[in-house]
Parts: structure tokens; sequence; C-alpha cells
């Protein structure tokens, strides 16, 4: 239902304030860890840190989104506000790296109601001739987030205190809090359905197989120990009985028959590969600019601006231009800038400027940006509105599954040429391994981050990493341009459609266009 136009501001602003919260968290510990570890200790525990709030977000957003299509969005957002805030706290007052990654996993609970729903509920309250610009505004707001996390974690770090990452939450989370409880008015009528509690069981323990599986391989135990292996041979059971439960619900969670819809699928695709893709360049320029440049946390958080800033204009583009361009119309030439500009980061070296990678983020930016506020209306509009939250809900847990598997999968890339490159140049420029500091774990690349230990490191040798490391980011960055690719060939079989309140207005579901 449509929201007084009184109240629509306020709403609209408890919505964003939501979706700012929950997808920065995603990122703005990233850039504190080194400091949190110091504190807290537990190096060998601190992949837990991320992991828990990502497998608990990724698990309870198609849940929520299903509950929110059966018992209304109002009380699973508020829910979502609450229980985020909840987790904040404990977060800032945890005195060991088990207790703060139980505590973000409270936090990770609350987030995978917050991003879905208020798209959603944007969706359902929003006038349809409104939905175009304020869709480019959400989606604007939810690329922002992302990138403007590692900022803020590094500037809270190096000015304030860890703690503060996450009681930043709380005043933000307050408002959003008021804003929806007391502002947003929502029909009482839904559709009573019947709880797919198989479907709901076997997708939370799959993700956590996957989920843990990619966090542990490699790092704690090898990938082809037993540990790892099971985890993935449970992962794979898991999703067998999953889509075998969902197959035979008479309300599944995730409805297959969404994915009839062309516009549907292909929105799902591209935003798994997309997410993929981007989620490289967010993670290793940071690690470029301290690992190989040698600047600060705060330096490589600023590198990520022109990105953050051409992300906000093609996605706010894109949600004007959703009424009167095809929703491809618009995904191509954005998606072949993404694919430029990723391409132009694998000219990188140790003597690229500041100014030549600015500008490399910028077309970054703008190639990803129109996915944030486009795919999350394309996927919705096929949909009825009773499958809104549903529809929602799965693009974004698959977006963060391409994240997911983004960060891993060119993770190894990297790792292993750095570890190739480091070798060569090794054994080329005479140097020994017993040069290198004890304390360098040279399988993580953020181990060269440390300004002390970059001091206490032989010149000849912290020349050989520094190369090794730019040799083996670019060479990731090759790799990721076929994920990008894969989206921009799927872009092409989003056909005809486009924002269209008349298709709407008549209330149906069309499978198969």
């Amino acid at each position: 239902m449509e929201v007084k136009k009184k109240n629509m501001g306020l709403v609209l602003a408890g919505l964003l304030l939501g979706i700012l919260m929950a997808s920065m968290d995603n990122t703005i510990v990233a850039t504190a860890m080194g400091d949190i570890v110091g504190k807290l200790g537990g190096l060998d525990k601190f992949v837990w840190v991320t992991s828990a709030y990502m497998v608990a977000e990724m698990a309870g957003m198609p849940i929520f989104g299903k509950l929110s299509d059966m018992y209304g969005r109002k009380r699973f957002f508020i829910f979502g506000i609450i229980v985020f805030m909840l987790g904040s706290v404990l977060c800032g007052t945890a005195t060991s790296i088990v207790e703060l990654s139980i505590y973000r996993a409270i936090q990770g609970i609350g987030g995978g109601a917050l991003v879905p729903i208020a798209f959603t509920i944007m969706f359902d309250a929003v006038p349809i001739e409104s939905r175009g610009k304020l869709g480019g505004l959400f989606g604007a707001v939810f690329g922002l987030s992302s990138i403007f996390g590692p900022l803020l974690g590094a500037y809270l770090t190096e000015y304030a205190q860890w703690e503060w990452i996450f009681y930043i939450n709380l005043p933000l989370g307050l408002i959003a809090f008021v804003f929806i409880a007391f502002f947003y008015h929502e029909s009482r009528q839904h559709a009573k359905q019947t709880i797919d509690w198989a479907g709901a069981i076997t997708l939370i323990a799959a993700v956590i197989c996957l989920m843990f599986a990619l966090e542990l391989g490699g790092k704690k135990y090898a990938w082809d120990s037993w540990q790892i292996l099971s985890l993935f041979a449970g992962f794979a059971v898991l999703t067998i009985l999953f889509l075998i439960a969902e197959s035979k619900a008479k309300e599944p969670i995730i409805s297959f028959k969404m994915f009839k819809s062309q516009i549907y699928w292909s929105s799902n695709v591209i935003g798994i590969l997309s997410g993929a893709a981007f989620i490289t360049a967010s993670v290793y320029i940071p690690i470029f600019i301290q690992g190989v440049l040698g600047g600060k946390p705060t330096n490589s958080g600023l590198v990520l601006l022109p990105m953050m800033l051409g992300s906000v204009v093609t996605a706010t583009m894109g949600g004007f231009l959703m009424t009167k361009l095809k929703y491809r119309t618009i995904m191509i030439p954005t998606l072949a800038l993404l694919i430029v500009g990723l391409g132009l980061l694998t000219t990188l070296n140790e003597s690229t400027t500041l100014w030549t990678l600015r500008f490399f983020m910028i077309l970054v930016g703008l190639g990803i940006g129109a996915s944030f506020s486009v795919l999350s209306n394309a996927a919705i509009h096929s949909v009825r509105p009773q499958e809104r939250g549903s529809a929602s809900s799965t693009l974004n847990f698959l977006r963060s599954l391409g994240m997911t598997l983004g960060i891993t999968v060119f993770g190894i890339i990297q790792s292993h040429m750095f570890t190739k490159k480091l070798a060569e140049s090794m054994s080329a420029g005479g140097g020994a391994a017993g040069e290198i500091p004890k304390e360098l774990d040279l399988k993580d690349p953020h181990a060269l981050l440390s300004p002390e230990l970059r001091k206490a490191i032989p010149p000849q040798i912290l020349e050989n990493i520094s190369t090794a490391m730019s040799s083996s980011i670019v060479q990731t960055f090759v790799w990721a341009i076929i994920p990008a690719a894969l989206a921009l060939l799927a872009a092409f079989f989003m056909g005809r459609d486009k924002m269209d309140p008349h298709a709407e207005l008549e209330g149906e579901y069309q499978a198969g266009h």
C-alpha cells in the first residue's frame, strides 16, 4: 500500500538507514581486523568474525523475505533493526575473538532481514511513477555503503577505537526504528501460508557448510583435507535435499516458478557474476595501495572513493531511466564499462600514479552502479505483490553468494600467483628466505599491510615481495574479467522488459516472457 505523502520522506529515510547499516557491516570490519586481533588476540580464529556475519545474513535473507510475504514487512524489518542493534552492542563489549564471532552472528541475523525487506517495502509503498528514481537512490546507498565501509572502518580504527565500528550503528538504528515503527502503516491483509521448515533447515545448513568450507579452506585446513572435503560434501547433499524440499513444498522459500521468467533468472545470474567481479576490485585495490605502494589504511580507503562516486552516478541514472528504457539497454553498456575498468586494472604496476588508479576505479564504479538499482526492480518486475519479498531476498542472497565466492576463488588465485612470483623473484635476485621476518605470513596478503612489519624487511626483499604482490593482484584482475563478461552476456537475455505501470496494475504473474 502507499504511505501518506507527509510520512513518505521519513519512511524512506528509515529504509535507507537500514540498508546503510546492514550492507556497510559486511565491509567495515575488514580494515579494522588488524587492530581487533591486536587487542583481543585469536589470530587463528579471526576468519570467524567475518564468516559468522555472512553465514547468518545469507541464510536469513530468503527466509525473512518469505516470512515478510506471509506476515507483513514491517514487523520483520523492525525485528531486523532490533536484533542488529543488539548484536552491535554486544560486539562492542566482546573480550575475545570467539565472543565477537558469536555476536557478529547475531548482527547477521538482523542484517538478513534489513536489506531485502527494505527494497520490498519501497516497492510496496512508493507510487509506481516514483519507483524508478527512488530505486536509483536505494541502489546508490547500497553501493555506497559497500564501498564506504572499508574507508569508515579505517578512519575509526586510526582515530578512535575499534569498538566504534559497531557502536556507530546505534544512533542510525534508533532513527530507523522510530521512522518505520511510527510512520509506516501497511495493509493488514497478507497471504497466510504454511512455513517451509524443511526448506529453511536445509538451506541454512547448506549455507553454513559452504561458508565454513570457503573460509577455512587453504587457511586453517588444506583444500584436500577431510574437514574441507566433508564440508563441501555436506553442502552438496544438503543442496540436493533443499531442491527436493522446495519442489514438494506448497509455499517454498525460493520458488522455482519465478525462475521461469526470463527477466528474473537473468537478473539473478547478473547479480551473482557482477558481484563476484566487483568485489575483487574492492578487496585488492586497498591491498595494492598498502602492500605495493606502502600507503596507510586511510589512503587505501580513499582510493575507493572514486569507485563509490561512479557507482552512485550510474545507480541513480539507472533508476531514472528504468521507466524510459529496457532493463537490458541500461545494463549492457554499464557492464561493458565494468569490463573496461577491470581491463585497465590489469595494467597496474609499482609506478602507477594514484590519479591513474582513481580514473580506473571511476570506470569500475560506473560499471557496477546500475546493477544496484536496476536488478532489484527487474527481479520484482514479473512477480505478484505477495511474492515480492521472496523475489527481492533471493536476488540479494545470490548477489552476496557471488561476492563470497568471488573473494574465495580470486583469493586462491592471488595467493597461488603471489607465492609463485615471489619464489621466482627471490631465486633470480639471490634472496634468502631466512631474511624474511618470521612473523610475515606470505600466504596472507594482509601481512604486508603493517607499516611496522614493512620496516623490518630488508629493502631488496621488500622490493621482491612488492613486485610479486603487484603481479599477483594484476593476474587476479585478469581472471575477474571472466565473470564480468559472463554477466554482460546474461544481460542480453533480459528480454524487452522495462518498468511498466500498466502491466503491474493488472496484477498478473507473467511466467515466461
